[in-house]
């Protein structure tokens, strides 16, 4: 895992966003992130330079129940509808709470289970979501830990929605050569493009390439590197039929984000007593 140039200091206070607690947090070279506690979703991060880079629906639902369409959606322990769970699992539907981290540069939110979740899934865990801040560079890591005495399996995902200025002029570079799911017409194959590029809906898990990705449009280029343990990268954009159905999304709100997700989907962890497990997805501005 490359080491982050850190940032000293991160000043971390409570705010209400749109409504709802969350966490906002500044670090010295002037980025920003803010973090609902509702799902421990980030909502925005914005580099010291370039501005915003993460998509919010004008239309996302801040109820404390509600998933929230944008930001960094946890997926787990299940991924979309893939078992019995609500569709993406539930703990982005729950309240985290912060705790401290121990870096400087991260901020933390945990949820262990409890009566609610217990409620859905009979196991015993603690999961952790850690924001790491660096010079134009943000990493969300997820961390389970299995605190009962009998092992369970889970699915995962970091359901990262990128913003774009304008979906017809992004390429995602990075994935030539890997296995892909289309999910739209339901095809295997390897994936031919070089970069691919969006003029309708594009939903793909593809198997997660050893090399980074790269986000590339007029404004610039996102790096996208995600851990190992994270097997797939989930490539998502509704277009434009679906995403006038979504009544959380304007309808032309497909045209300002992609989502590249690193996920732990297509083979279950199977975690046992006592251990853990971590996946990660960095973004990096070039």
């Amino acid at each position: 895992m490359r080491r982050l140039p850190t940032i000293p200091h991160m000043d971390i206070r409570s705010i209400e966003f749109r409504g709802q607690p969350a966490l906002h947090a500044v670090a010295a070279d002037g980025s920003t992130l803010t973090v609902a506690l509702h799902g421990a979703q980030v909502l925005s991060w914005a580099p010291a330079r370039g501005g915003e880079r993460l998509y919010l629906s004008p239309k996302a639902v801040f109820d404390g129940q509600t998933a929230i369409r944008g930001g960094i959606p946890l997926c787990c322990p299940q991924f979309n509808q893939r078992g019995m769970l609500p569709k993406h699992g539930f703990m982005r539907n729950l309240p985290w709470i912060r705790e401290e981290s121990g870096a400087p540069d991260t901020l933390r939110l945990v949820l262990r289970d409890n009566d609610a979740t217990r409620r859905l899934w009979p196991h015993a865990f603690e999961a952790r979501m850690d924001a790491t801040l660096a010079a134009g560079r943000l990493r969300t890591a997820l961390t389970l830990a299995n605190t009962g005495d009998v092992p369970w399996p889970f699915s995962a995902a970091l359901h990262t929605y990128l913003r774009v200025d304008d979906i017809a002029a992004v390429r995602l570079e990075g994935l030539q050569g890997a296995a892909r799911w289309d999910a739209v017409r339901d095809v295997r194959q390897t994936e031919t493009a070089a970069a691919l590029q969006f003029d309708a809906e594009f939903d793909s898990v593809y198997t997660a390439p050893a090399q980074p990705l790269r986000l590339v449009q007029p404004g610039g280029t996102l790096e996208i590197t995600q851990s190992e343990t994270c097997t797939e990268t989930v490539v998502w954009n509704p277009g434009a039929v679906l995403g006038a159905t979504l009544a959380d999304m304007p309808a032309e709100g497909f045209r300002h984000m992609l989502c590249v997700e690193a996920a732990r989907i297509d083979e279950p962890v199977v975690l046992a007593p006592g251990a853990q497990w971590q996946g990660w997805q960095q973004l990096c501005v070039l």
